[in-house]
C-alpha cells in the first residue's frame, strides 16, 4: 500500500467545481458506498519508476458473500477483455465473491487470491467450487505489466481493508496506471438517490477508466476544443483501452432487470464520448445489495419467495445508472494526476482549469 500523492489529494471532484451532471440528487458520499452494505478496498502499487498498478475490490455486503450470494448480471459492451467468472454469473444470476478489478495480466493471480480468501472464510470449510469474478484493463502504457507485480497478498489486502466510507479516486487501486481520452484515467465513483415517490432507491457506480474517444463533460466538447481525441491527425492517437463498470443498487431487482440496468451504464459511457473501440474491453457488472434477495448457499427449502420491483418501476433506475456512470468517469479524470511511468512515459492529467473555462464558455457550470 502507498499513500496518495499530495497532488491527488488536492485535485477536486467534478461536482466540487460546479460540474453537476444530470438532475437526480447524489447520495451523501456520491459514491458506490452510498448503497448500504457495499464496501470498497484498494491496493495501490507505485514502486520505482516502472510499477504503476494495483487492485480495487468491491464487496456487495458485510457478510460471507459465498454463503449469502446476491443477484447479479453482466453486460458486455465490447468483449475485447478478460472478465473471469462472468459466464456463471450470467447463467445463475448471482454473485458469490467480492468483485476484483486489476490489470490484464493480473487476472489469474487475482482469481487464485479470491479462491484462497473464500475457502478460508469461516463457514466455507466444505466448499469445493468458487466462482471468482475478476475484471481488468490494460495499464501497460504506464506500468511494467509483463512483470506481473500484483500478488495474491495485494488482492487479499484490498478485500480485507475494504470500508463503506468515501472512495479514493484517480491514481489508486486498479486505476493507478490507466489512461482515458489521452489523459490520466483511474478509479471514479458516483451515486444517485431516487425521490421517495420513485422508490427512494440508491444506485452507485464505480469505474476503472482506460479508454478512448472524444471527451465530453456534461455535454461540453472538451476533447474537441482541447484538440485531444482519438483518430486525430490520421489516427495518431490510439483509441483502444477498456472500461470496467460496477453498478450497485439497494433496489429489489433480480438478475434480469440488473442486466437491463447494466446495459444503461454503456449509455453513460457514451455520454462522456467513449466509443467502445475494437480493442476496448467494456464490461458492466451489476448487483443488488437488497438483503431480502440474498441467495443462501445451502437451504432445506426447495423454493425461495422474494418481492421484486415491477418492470414499470425500473425506468428511474435506468436514469440513475446513466447519470452515475457518466459522473463516475468524469470524476476519475478530475481526480487523476499527471503520472510518469514505465519507459519514462508521461501521461498528463486532465487540465481542469482549461476544462472549467470551456464549461463557463458553454454556460455549463452550476453553482
Amino acid at each position: 500500500m502507498v499513500a496518495l500523492p499530495a497532488a491527488a489529494q488536492n485535485r477536486k471532484r467534478a461536482r466540487e467545481l460546479g460540474v453537476k451532471i444530470g438532475v437526480l440528487p447524489t447520495g451523501k458520499l456520491n459514491a458506490i458506498t452510498d448503497v448500504k452494505g457495499v464496501k470498497v478496498g484498494q491496493t495501490t502499487l507505485v514502486q520505482q519508476s516502472h510499477i504503476r498498478t494495483g487492485v480495487t475490490a468491491i464487496l456487495p455486503h458485510n457478510g460471507n458473500v459465498f454463503q449469502e450470494k446476491v443477484p447479479a448480471a453482466v453486460y458486455v459492451g465490447n468483449g475485447f477483455g478478460k472478465l473471469a467468472g462472468s459466464t456463471q454469473v450470467q447463467e445463475l444470476g448471482n454473485l458469490e465473491t467480492p468483485i476484483i478489478l486489476t490489470n490484464t495480466l493480473g487476472v489469474a493471480t487475482a482469481v487464485n487470491a479470491v479462491i484462497g480468501y473464500t475457502l478460508q472464510q469461516p463457514g466455507n470449510e466444505k466448499v469445493q467450487s468458487v466462482n471468482a469474478l475478476v475484471g481488468e484493463t490494460n495499464d501497460g502504457g504506464l506500468n511494467d505489466i509483463r512483470g506481473r507485480h500484483v500478488t495474491e497478498q495485494h488482492v487479499v489486502a484490498a478485500i480485507t481493508q475494504a470500508t463503506d466510507g468515501a472512495v479514493a479516486e484517480g491514481n489508486v487501486g486498479a486505476g493507478t496506471g490507466t489512461v482515458c481520452f489521452g489523459f490520466k484515467g483511474g478509479i471514479g465513483t458516483a451515486s444517485r438517490v431516487l425521490p421517495q415517490s420513485l422508490g427512494g432507491y440508491t444506485v452507485g457506480v464505480l469505474v476503472q477508466s482506460n479508454f478512448g474517444g472524444v471527451l465530453q463533460v456534461d455535454g461540453v466538447p472538451v476533447g474537441e476544443e482541447l484538440e485531444q481525441f482519438s483518430f486525430k491527425q490520421q489516427i495518431t492517437e490510439k483509441a483502444d483501452g477498456s472500461c470496467m463498470i460496477v453498478v450497485a443498487t439497494d433496489a429489489p431487482v433480480d438478475a434480469r432487470n440488473l442486466e437491463r440496468m447494466a446495459k444503461r451504464a454503456m449509455m453513460g459511457l457514451a455520454r462522456t464520448g467513449g466509443i467502445a473501440s475494437n480493442g476496448s474491453g467494456d464490461y458492466v457488472i451489476a448487483f443488488s445489495a437488497h438483503p431480502e434477495l440474498r441467495i443462501p448457499y445451502t437451504s432445506g427449502a426447495k423454493t425461495q419467495t422474494v418481492t421484486l420491483l415491477r418492470n414499470d418501476e425500473i425506468s428511474p433506475l435506468f436514469m440513475a445508472v446513466i447519470e452515475a456512470t457518466e459522473e463516475a468517469i468524469i470524476n476519475s479524470l478530475f481526480k487523476a494526476e499527471t503520472t510518469t511511468g514505465n519507459d519514462k512515459r508521461v501521461v498528463e492529467a486532465l487540465p481542469v482549469e482549461k476544462v472549467l473555462k470551456l464549461m463557463k464558455k458553454h454556460n455549463a457550470l452550476k453553482q
